[in-house]
């Protein structure tokens, strides 16, 4: 063949700082690009001799990186079909460039590196992002063929002459500039390669690594050991997702959670994803236990498009509820290289969404059928998925309203039927409203709790943190319902009925004991009232109104809520005037020791939810002692 020089057929002479440029901050995706190209080429000529239209030895497939620091070239070689000159000119010339002068003008303002690469057959031209000079070395499948050489050094000129390659396949040698001389590091570059080819289906090999091999018995019979240099061969061709659930055991899947995830406990349970109709999907999703820090546990489901790794960030393919869960989705019908707003955009993207939903909705419901007592055993850890996903999907919440539990402070489950039907009799209001009483903190609201449970009543755990907004969802949901904290009120309050007790204080002495508690108090958020409540009740009862105390809490955690976050804490003070030590108060004549008692009472009601401290705590300590 003789030496040919070119010009790329493209309008302009911008292509390759606008590459440059856009790429800079993304440039490792290079080796990913590189490596993906080099895998299609080896299964295609495996496809070619499967149809009978290769007739040659395929040999084992194989794609090898291989770093020369020294000459600072990176070169990735295969054993696939490789290019004749023609293809080249063809493939990397022209096709490459078709729609180069569209890509100038439509991407020129683009600040996402993912919005460019694929785009208009740039994946190979990645190349340029970190070489100065990229040459390829090929020889066809084709019989008769001619090795061929062509060489770039990221102008629009290019040369094709003779190449020296005298096996099928190609290699693509990438003469590294200055500016990224960082991957000339073996280090950086099996970090990539562990990035994105860990599951790819054709074995990439990596320089070599050493390992141990048993090396016969010395002396007192025990095997020794020999080290021996093996190819390092960096992924796993065959990952699980890509077999048939019936082909795996538990303990496979266990085994690829650890390999995805090597410091983390066991999951609970997983679920396998295969579906090819109306579009491809496979993965396994883990329902791992969740931590309080949910942050720390997001991001943790990979995407991948035919074993390539894409991204760890799918919150638009993945339903927000569900970014807790760990795993790897695989779909073909997502490009290789997908920028935030095609996934927002993709009809496809749309319909994985809801088939993820589907499938976890449809895998929880049979865990609860099959076996509740051990369904019950993991709602821990699963419920925060069940309420997240229920607050934030209505079609989730119609599949999930018959697997939800809600569970008491004697630890017992009830489905919501299963819940209404128990609470009804005793917990439904003078306006035929059902209230569900709950508590946050069963160990710092104990007293409220005993109070409600001498009635009767029944009061739930709520002390998730997403349980502030399922409380609001569940009110706006279940039909005349209403959740109350149980610290919401005194006991006699929380569920209105038609009977009253009265107290038995006259107006007057009424008047009299709520002006001694004011002024005993001297605070302006907090507001006194006398009520009658049953004489074996609390003397003294401080509560926080349900609806502000909800907006305060859900303003805390950034529930859109921020007026009330700003607004100054106000409680109720309720005086049992049934209570002996109010009768006390009101026997006294001297004023100090009114004032001393009904400041006592207050310190006890605020010292059981743990609002004493600081200097008043103090004070009431000493005041303890002295009237001991």
């Amino acid at each position: 063949m003789t030496t040919e020089k070119g010009s790329i057929s493209i309008h302009t002479e911008n292509i390759f700082p606008i590459i440059k440029k856009f790429l800079y901050s993304d440039n490792e995706i290079f080796l990913r690009e590189l490596v993906s190209n080099a895998v299609d080429a080896v299964q295609k000529i495996k496809r070619l001799a499967a149809l009978g239209q290769y007739n040659g030895e395929v040999g084992e497939p194989l794609v090898e990186v291989s770093l020369d620091a020294a000459a600072k070239t990176i070169t990735i070689s295969d054993n696939g079909l490789g290019m004749t000159a023609e293809e080249i000119k063809k493939y990397i010339n022209q096709v490459a460039f078709s729609g180069a002068s569209e890509f100038v003008e439509k991407f020129k303002d683009a600040k996402d590196a993912n919005e460019i690469i694929g785009k208009f057959g740039l994946g190979f031209y990645s190349a340029f992002m970190v070489s100065d000079l990229v040459e390829i070395q090929t020889l066809s499948y084709q019989e008769g063929a001619t090795p061929a050489k062509w060489t770039c050094d990221g102008s629009t000129e290019f040369e094709i002459s003779d190449g020296d390659r005298t096996t099928r396949g190609t290699s693509i040698i990438l003469h590294v500039n200055s500016e990224s001389e960082e991957f000339l590091n073996e280090g950086k570059l099996q970090d990539i390669l562990d990035k994105y080819a860990k599951f790819l289906p054709v074995p990439i090999k990596f320089g070599t690594k050493t390992e141990q091999e048993e090396d016969g018995t010395d002396e007192e019979g025990k095997a020794k050991y020999k080290s021996v240099e093996v190819d390092n061969i960096i992924n796993t061709t065959n990952p699980i997702w890509t077999k048939a659930p019936a082909d795996l055991s538990d303990a496979d899947y266990l085994d690829f959670y650890k390999q995805l995830y090597p410091f983390s406990e066991d999951p609970l349970f997983w679920i396998h994803l295969n579906v090819d109709y109306p579009f491809n999907l496979t993965g396994v999703l883990y329902f791992p236990k969740v931590k309080d820090d949910f942050d720390m546990q997001r991001n943790k489901i990979k995407l991948f498009s035919r074993q390539v790794f894409i991204t760890d960030e799918v919150k638009d393919i993945v339903p927000e509820f569900l970014m807790l869960l760990h795993g790897v989705i695989d779909s073909p019908d997502i490009p290789l290289n997908v920028s935030r707003s095609f996934l927002q955009a993709d009809s496809n993207v749309k319909k994985i969404n809801s088939y993820i939903t589907k499938k976890v909705a449809d895998k929880l419901a049979e865990l609860f059928n099959k076996d509740r007592k051990a369904y019950e055993e993991k709602w821990s850890n699963i419920g925060l998925f069940v309420k997240y996903g229920m607050i934030s999907e209505e079609k989730f919440y119609d599949k999930g309203k018959d697997f939800a539990l809600l569970t008491n402070t004697k630890g017992e489950n009830f489905t919501f039927e299963e819940y209404k039907e128990k609470v009804a009799p005793v917990q439904t209001d003078k306006n035929g409203t059902v209230i569900y009483l709950y508590t946050t903190d069963p160990e710092k609201q104990d007293g409220f709790i005993q109070s409600a449970e001498k009635k009767g009543y029944d009061v739930l755990v709520m002390n998730s943190p997403i349980d502030n907004h399922f409380v609001s969802s569940l009110e706006q949901k279940l039909e005349k319902t209403q959740l109350k904290r149980v610290d919401a009120s005194v006991a006699n309050q929380l569920i209105e009925k038609d009977e009253v007790l009265e107290s038995v204080l006259s107006e007057e002495q009424s008047t009299s004991v709520k002006a001694i508690f004011e002024k005993a108090i001297a605070k302006p958020n907090f507001s006194v009232e006398v009520v009658g409540l049953n004489p074996d009740d609390s003397p003294v009862t401080v509560t926080m109104d349900e609806f502000m105390r909800r907006m305060k809490d859900m303003a805390k955690m950034g529930g859109g809520m921020s007026f009330y976050g700003n607004m100054p804490d106000s409680y109720k003070v309720a005086i049992n005037g049934n209570h002996k030590l109010v009768s006390k108060i009101l026997a006294s004549t001297n004023e100090e020791e009114q004032s001393k008692f009904a400041k006592q009472a207050v310190d006890l009601a605020l010292l059981s939810q743990g609002m004493l401290t600081g200097a008043e705590l103090t004070a009431f300590v000493s005041r303890s002692v002295e009237l001991i």
